[in-house]
């Protein structure tokens, strides 16, 4: 596959059939993935200081929070609808071509938002297209990081990434009312769009040249690619599940979505609300960061998927107890909880990525992460509006009940479904 192998140090040997656990330091070894770990956490942490900028730019010309929202609500919708078409260009063209042309895209973009004076429709435009262009960087990224790491020390990578943009998330949003206050926010969208342009550098001088997944004879249009990548994703039983595994996080990302009125349930008089709103964003973040680093670093390969089930059901389950309206104490650390729970994630996503074919992985990758975002956007406004009517405490209570008795199921069938392909390896090999 022209992959970088991580090199197993002396003295350590794989078992027949059983995967040895990689460190961190051997993965950051690898020269291609400090690359686009270093251009993602770039990239991202330049995204956060923007989506401050941008919500302080739209409310100062317009006043209205409506339209604030409708400008954030922009930043699901590309996602949804352009991901499965424009995921299909890195399996089409090379995917480091792709990742580069969509870095210096956004740039000219961003640095267009950056100029004083753009009327507001050409800002949602220019909002549209940056978050558009983010579906095929993504797919690209996400379908080169197994051709750069193999094995466990994919898992690893995985879980140092996301461990990164969960730690750059709760840094750019805490540091960028700070900065913006000092910068301004034309400023501070200029500075992202210097992020990309850093992005692209890094990704050229670290990442080497591999040619398109697709040979040249074989580039079908992209709505043929489309529905051949549905039918590898939900025509599998076990791809299936595993995605429905992955969109499970509908349910435990929803709390996030009402942590404004939920600290507004919580104020007493102590700290104030804004505090509150901030201290209940990060507590999940903060505990996917602890349950990435546990999980892959302390977990074995095979004992990882056994845990899946019981990890996915960790990850609703501490909601639960809000229905009790317990103090924010206790709401705090339930969400850590939820957040450590959702590390399943990482070998729900391994799994995923050794059982597509490598040319047709950003495809499956780009369909995965529309029903991500799609399902993310429905789980948060329905439960903005029953938490208009019930409150913010039963409304998440719910979503845990919800997601417990989903990942349960799911559950039941990934068990099944793995017994059953050990089976079938047991008398192929006997």
């Amino acid at each position: 596959m022209g992959a970088m192998r991580v090199r197993r140090p002396p003295g350590r040997h794989r078992r027949a059939g059983q995967e040895r656990q990689v460190t961190y330091r051997e993965v950051i070894a690898v020269r291609e993935f400090r690359a686009l770990w270093y251009g993602q956490g770039l990239s991202l942490l330049g995204d956060q200081l923007a989506q401050v900028a941008l919500a302080v730019l739209v409310y100062d010309r317009t006043g209205s929070p409506l339209a604030t929202a409708a400008v954030y609500a922009l930043t699901y919708l590309p996602s949804i609808v352009g991901g499965p078409l424009l995921a299909g260009l890195a399996d089409r063209f090379a995917r480091r071509g792709v990742m580069v042309i969509c870095d210096l895209l956004r740039a000219v973009l961003v640095g267009v938002m950056a100029v004083p004076g753009v009327p507001f429709w050409a800002l949602c435009a220019l909002v549209f297209l940056v978050v558009l262009l983010s579906a095929p960087f993504s797919a690209a990224r996400a379908a080169l990081l197994p051709e750069v790491l193999e094995g466990d020390a994919y898992v690893m990578g995985s879980a140092l990434q996301n461990m990164t943009n969960q730690a750059v998330q709760m840094l750019g949003f805490a540091a960028g009312g700070a900065l913006i206050a000092t910068m301004g926010p034309y400023r501070a969208l200029a500075l992202d769009a210097a992020t990309f342009l850093g992005s692209a550098l890094i990704l050229v001088s670290g990442v080497r040249r591999r040619p398109a997944a697709q040979p040249d004879g074989a580039k079908p249009s992209m709505w043929t690619m489309t529905k051949g990548g549905a039918r590898l994703v939900f025509g599998s039983r076990k791809l299936r599940t595993l995605v429905l595994f992955a969109w499970l996080c509908g349910f435990y990302i929803l709390p996030e979505g009402l942590a404004a009125p939920y600290a507004a349930a919580l104020h007493t008089g102590g700290l104030p609300v804004p505090v509150i709103t901030g201290l209940l964003m990060a507590a999940m973040p903060a505990g996917t960061v602890v349950g990435a680093f546990l999980f892959s670093r302390f977990v074995s390969p095979p004992r990882r998927l056994r845990l899946m089930g019981w990890m996915a059901m960790l990850s609703c389950a501490p909601l639960i107890v809000t229905a009790i309206r317990p103090p924010l104490a206790v709401v705090l650390v339930a969400w850590v909880l939820s957040g450590i729970g959702g590390a399943y994630q990482l070998a729900a996503n391994a799994a995923f990525v050794q059982s597509v074919p490598p040319e047709r992985r950003a495809q499956a990758f780009g369909l995965v992460q529309s029903g991500l975002m799609a399902v993310q956007g429905i789980g948060i406004l329905v439960g903005g509006f029953a938490a208009e009517r019930l409150g913010p405490e039963p409304v998440v209570a719910l979503a845990g009940i919800a997601g417990v008795i989903s990942a349960a199921v799911l559950a039941m069938i990934w068990t099944e479904s793995r017994d059953k392909t050990a089976r079938v390896g047991a008398q192929a090999t006997a």
